[in-house]
């Protein structure tokens, strides 16, 4: 949530500024604002609304410097406005900064420095932390340091940052030390971006994609400290700290929309692309197994698991449930899925025999993340299913599994559910055929999954009977969700898709659970949409249709191709090829995907910035 972005070195700060902010508008889109540093001041441009306000902003009002901040706000404390979008000032203009995360205890410290004399004009927990490092700059003025110092604002920075509780992503000028930019974090990402005589910083790497080729990802508690001519890493402690220097895998083509008009819409479309990279290299036929560079368990120590605890949130915790499916069947261990912010604060009781995944699309979810970190303190063998390279999840657990599935920028998650969702059918192959999974059923595993991309490729095509569908149900304030066994999760996906994008109601159920509450719900204007391909249990769920239509209730069902049983009872059909039962989420996925998107686009909704969500939730 929130984003972050900042420049240091001989070119016009703004340019990147804007242009990493357009590039992390998904994150929020609040407000936002920039700030450079320009003969001995630092200029503030901010505003409510999307980014494109701010840039028509500093057209008319332009601001020459080369040092510089900026951040698109996805508000925590205190509503959208100028007043309350970053950047942030201290004291009397001394310190500017930008902040991702909350800060805890900001009552309290607010509270102390008003007694100081400190005068408020927003809402929000940042202008705490603005205020506080102005107060400890003061102070070590005031005991004889150099105003003009680096290692005095470097000072002021560590003796505030031990007195926050919560998280932050920070990017800090002071205006008496032009030509320096501090950054620190802890709990909300940060990567610094390498240059020729100049440095970028932003909250994610896809604002560096085209300006630099390496990267450093932050670690909890470190500071850097950035000029045009170098990079010095610290801990918040004072200690010294050596830079890890990556080399940034994206390439500027990821984030382009191309042929599509939504992000949510190309995603949705790229997904054949996203199964094949996720299968790709991982397919033992000789063996009939799955392979992973990443798990870094050994065969004894992956036989010794007898419980598996699938950890995760939103959509990601969907593929979890369809995993927990695939795993049991497939290699008969145990698997519970959890809410990864419930599971953060529990203490259920799992012995040394209990193997973790985190699931994540960006690898930053707070709750994730802190879920995961609990699991390992208590000697869990814990691992990620994770798409972002160099992400904190990714690093937190060291090992575990990437999607490949590219950048998702789209703030609904599509082609990462159906990535997850493929990986977890891999660890269910790889972890059954350690155990009781026959040669022959591997084989058949693997040739089914070699042809899925075909597969979605083909569901794809019933996008034009989606579009026509929307148009007939989209002005409808409900919607039922329904599905049985693998096609529940997609039941609860699919609603959830709705309710992200188009802001009706939904809610997905087990089929079978209609009639035990939900079935009062349903009347004339109540659409229920059944995922009901052919399945061991198909006939049950025709019979949960039925009670449907016999309380007139409007009906559109997700069908294998060819089934004139569903067709005779819904009153409108989405096709989808025949697949296994356990590969149906895979393809029943991509109609309600579509339906979200079609309906959104005729309510008038902004399919990749829907309201009030971001795409990474590092706050809790």
């Amino acid at each position: 949530m929130c984003g972050i972005v900042g420049y240091i070195g001989p070119k016009a700060a703004a340019d990147y500024l804007l242009e990493g902010l357009f590039r992390l508008e998904y994150r929020g889109y609040d407000s936002a604002g920039i700030a450079i540093q320009t003969d001995g001041d630092i200029s503030i441009r901010k505003k409510t609304g999307r980014v494109g306000q701010l840039a028509e902003l500093c057209k008319q009002k332009p601001i020459k410097g080369s040092f510089g901040i900026g951040h698109t706000r996805w508000a925590t404390h205190g509503e959208p406005s100028d007043t309350n979008s970053h950047p942030h000032v201290g004291g009397n203009g001394e310190v500017v900064l930008v902040h991702n995360g909350v800060i805890e205890n900001y009552a309290s410290l607010r509270d102390h420095l008003r007694e100081l004399g400190y005068v408020f004009r927003s809402a929000t927990d940042t202008e705490v932390i603005a205020h506080l490092l102005a107060h400890e700059l003061s102070e070590a003025i005031k005991l004889g340091d150099d105003p003009t110092s680096a290692e005095t604002c470097l000072k002021a920075v560590e003796n505030t940052l031990v007195q926050l509780k919560g998280t932050y992503g920070l990017a800090i000028l002071f205006r008496d030390v032009p030509g320096m930019l501090i950054a620190a974090r802890l709990g909300s990402p940060l990567v610094v971006g390498i240059g020729r005589g100049e440095h970028f910083l932003a909250s994610d790497a896809s604002p560096l994609v085209g300006f630099t080729e390496e990267v450093v990802y932050l670690n909890d508690h470190e500071i850097a400290v950035l000029s045009a001519e170098g990079m010095k890493l610290r801990h918040r402690d004072g200690g010294v700290q050596t830079p890890s220097i990556r080399v940034l895998e994206q390439s500027a083509i990821d984030t382009d929309l191309g042929e599509f008009e939504h992000h949510m819409l190309k995603e949705i479309f790229e997904q054949p692309q996203t199964i094949e990279n996720a299968i790709r290299g991982r397919l033992d036929e000789d063996e009939a197994t799955a392979r992973f560079g990443g798990l870094n368990l050994d065969p004894q120590q992956l036989r010794r698991v007898d419980r598996i605890v699938l950890t995760a949130c939103g959509t990601s915790w969907h593929a979890g449930l369809v995993g927990e499916y695939l795993i049991e069947e497939f290699a008969r261990i145990p698997v519970e899925v959890e809410y990864a912010s419930e599971l953060r604060y529990r203490n259920p009781p799992m012995s040394d025999r209990t193997m973790i995944f985190a699931i994540t699309q960006s690898g930053e979810t707070a709750d994730t993340l802190a879920a995961l970190r609990e699991c390992k303190r208590k000697g869990h063998p814990s691992l990620a299913i994770c798409n972002v390279v160099g992400s904190s999840i990714a690093r937190e657990a060291g090992s575990g599994i990437y999607l490949h599935a590219g950048p998702e920028i789209g703030v609904a998650s599509t082609k990462a559910f159906t990535a997850q969702v493929t990986v977890l059918t891999l660890l269910a192959l790889f972890l059954g055929r350690m155990r009781h999974l026959s040669y022959p059923a591997g084989k058949r595993i693997i040739g089914h999954l070699k042809a899925m991309p075909d597969m979605i490729r083909k569901a794809l095509e019933c996008n034009d009977a989606v579009k026509e569908i929307a148009q007939r149900y989209y002005q409808a304030e409900n919607f039922l969700y329904l599905g049985r066994l693998y096609n529940f999760p997609v039941a609860l996906e699919g609603a959830l898709k709705l309710k992200e994008i188009s802001y009706i109601h939904a809610e997905g159920y087990p089929a079978a659970e209609m009639k035990h509450g939900p079935i009062a719900l349903v009347d004339e204007d109540t659409p229920s949409v059944f995922v009901v391909p052919r399945c061991n249990i198909y006939p049950k769920v025709i019979s949960n249709m039925e009670e449907i239509k016999a309380r007139r209730g409007p009906v559109i069902a997700v069908a294998c191709e060819g089934d004139d049983k569903v067709a005779e009872l819904a009153d409108d059909v989405i096709y989808v090829p025949v697949v296994d039962e356990y590969l149906q989420p895979l393809v029943t996925a991509i109609p309600l995907q579509l339906l979200a998107y079609h309906i959104a686009l005729l309510r008038g909704c902004n399919v990749d910035r829907p309201r009030n969500l971001a795409k990474s939730v590092t706050v809790e």
